[in-house]
């Protein structure tokens, strides 16, 4: 039945009403929220928390904020609140409260980078561990002041690397990885499938990670604690020690309690003793908008992040953990902020182990495009940045890593499973009827016929030699030899990639922006203003979109499932999830080994 002109007059009315009503509570909260902003007085203390997870980047919704829903941490987050207490004058210092921070060893370096330059202008930073572990005191060791309180052990006892095979569980399940990869020494992220214990090439691979990380570790410590280098093997030989040993040691400078440092801290402020210490804490801070200190504004320069396991398609996060790093969503970003005229130049952020050789190349295309429409591309490597990560890097104007970042890994495998073994123990039987010579290349039971596997190599070899390495030679401006000769799947520290030209400077994000606008000729004494690209989705589009809520509505459902299984077990999810990929025939340009070190 048509509806009267009546009713449609009083649905139009009702619906603009509906409208009227809903941006009128949006702008009352986006009001009340401008008017909520925090006061900081004077002389304050910064209280910052260095722990859990901790992304490299969490975009910030100014309606999420409004309506009170919490509002992520991220790392680069955490370095804007340094960056921004640096130039606030009513800072007067900083107080970092670490408790077991989920970041790698490349952030650790990024974060004791910025506490450091914060601290030239003249601010104390103050760090309190309850338990500090290797990486919390070597973040620690960055700071003027570190305490414990008086139960608080310090577990500085040596580096450990964990590396995971899963092979014998195959076994038992009668599941055969069968693998094809460039540089067998080396390129082994199928030795998690084939093999039960380390090969050559990954123990001195990893080995020689150990060393580095050590190395900068008794550095820092001899250098912020005043000691030699025998001195600091000898209490690493000795600990772990509890606060009142670790204070004896000169590790630390005070066996103390919370309230207790904050006195410490009225004390190094000038507060009169009854005056109580003023705080604001970090998610306060947030709300101090960097541009109201004079910052990020001036010229506008890109930032994209490609954090994660690299794959074609969206970005999205995995549901065993992690992020996936998907072609579309950055070959997108990548396009817009080289068409976007007002965007001077691009920086990449990298923290990815790599993934699909298509995704990888993908994105490497839209960076020479964006390059020949004469936008700099500098890449910032982050924890790590290796395999696919460095193929996406290669062609970038200036490469800018830190010296724990792990890079390189150049490098290419392909592989199937056999599951006939599994299908003979569930007393399954199958049968193929094929047309064409290679019809049955991607058979689940069978192993490839000698004819079969020289296709495979034919093809794995064609993406290794005449895409990956040539791509590299040429970004690098080396040699297709010296290319491969760095190739061959071989992990390198970021000390040992700008030893072998694979990385330009050491630094972390603030450094691929001084080369951004150096390489754009735009003034090294003003600041520019950082533009996410892709820009983030509203809220209520991430909450009512169609598509994007049904899909996050199923990864929210897959990732809680996923939540009650072993974190060891989600690690080899994740790695498995990539692998079925390979079922397809998508080559894997992938980091040997998901490396674990404490």
């Amino acid at each position: 039945m048509a509806a009267s002109k009546t009713t449609k007059v009083i649905l139009i009315l009702g619906g603009v009403l509906v409208a009227f009503v809903l941006v009128s509570v949006i702008g009352l909260l986006l009001v009340a929220d401008s008017i909520g902003r925090p006061s900081v007085p004077n002389n304050s203390v910064l209280v910052l928390n260095v722990s859990g997870d901790l992304p490299d980047y969490a975009p910030e919704d100014p309606l999420q904020k409004a309506l009170g829903i919490g509002q992520k941490q991220s790392f680069t987050g955490l370095l804007t609140q340094l960056r921004k207490a640096k130039v606030d004058n009513r800072i007067g210092a900083v107080l970092l409260n670490i408790n077991f921070p989920s970041i790698g060893w490349g952030k650790a370096d990024e974060l004791r980078d910025a506490i450091k330059d914060l601290r030239a202008s003249g601010k104390p930073v103050y760090a309190y561990m309850e338990m500090g572990m290797n990486r919390d005191y070597y973040i620690a060791t960055a700071a003027d002041k570190i305490f414990l309180p008086p139960p608080g052990d310090l577990w500085i006892n040596g580096f450990a690397a964990e590396a995971m095979f899963y092979k014998g569980s195959l076994d038992k399940l009668g599941i055969e990885a069968e693998v094809i990869q460039i540089g067998p020494k080396y390129k082994n992220a199928p030795d998690q499938y084939t093999r039960k214990e380390m090969g050559e090439g990954q123990r001195e691979v990893i080995n020689a990670v150990l060393d580095e990380y050590q190395t900068r570790f008794a550095t820092a410590v001899s250098e912020s604690r005043g000691k030699n280098a025998g001195d600091v093997q000898a209490i690493v030989d000795g600990a772990p020690y509890n606060a009142t040993q670790a204070k004896e040691q000169g590790l630390i400078d005070g066996a103390l309690y919370i309230d207790q440092v904050h006195e410490e801290l009225k004390t190094q402020l000038g507060y009169k003793a009854e005056d109580p210490l003023r705080t604001i804490s970090g998610g306060q801070y947030r709300e101090i908008t960097s541009d109201s200190l004079g910052l990020n504004n001036g010229e506008r320069v890109a930032v994209i992040f490609a954090s994660g396991a690299i794959t074609t398609g969206s970005s999205n996060d995995s549901p065993f953990g992690g992020s996936m790093v998907g072609s579309d969503t950055v070959v997108k970003a990548i396009n817009d902020a080289a068409a976007d005229t007002t965007i001077k130049a691009i920086v990449l952020r990298v923290d990815s182990p790599g993934g699909s050789a298509l995704a990888s190349d993908l994105m490497w295309r839209a960076i020479e495009n964006a390059k020949a429409k004469g936008k700099p591309v500098v890449v910032s490597m982050s924890d790590v940045a290796a395999s696919g990560g460095y193929y996406i890097s290669t062609n970038a104007d200036k490469i800018v890593a830190q010296p724990s970042t792990l890079t390189g890994s150049i490098g290419v495998f392909v592989g199937k499973p056999i599951v006939k073994g599994l299908y003979d123990w569930l007393g399954i039987t199958n049968e193929y009827v094929l047309r064409g010579k290679n019809a049955g290349i991607f058979r689940e039971s069978e192993k490839w016929t000698p004819e079969e596997r020289a296709k495979m190599e034919e093809q794995t070899n064609n993406i290794y030699f005449n895409n990956f390495i040539p791509k590299v030679a040429a970004g690098r401006k080396m040699s297709l030899e010296q290319a491969n000769t760095v190739g061959q799947g071989r992990v390198w520290t970021g000390t040992q990639a700008k030893a072998n030209g694979l990385v330009d400077e050491f630094g972390g994000l603030e450094k691929a922006i001084d080369l951004a606008k150096q390489i754009a000729n735009l003034p090294a004494d003003k600041d520019v203003r950082r533009v996410v690209f892709p820009a983030p989705k509203p809220f209520f589009q991430t909450m009512f979109g169609s598509e994007e809520s049904t899909v996050a509505a199923e990864q929210a459902a897959q990732k809680a499932l996923a939540d009650s299984l072993p974190a060891e077990a989600r690690r080899a999810l994740r790695y498995a999830q990539l692998m079925d990929r390979m079922r397809q025939g998508e080559a894997m340009t992938l980091l040997p080994f998901e490396l674990n070190i404490k």
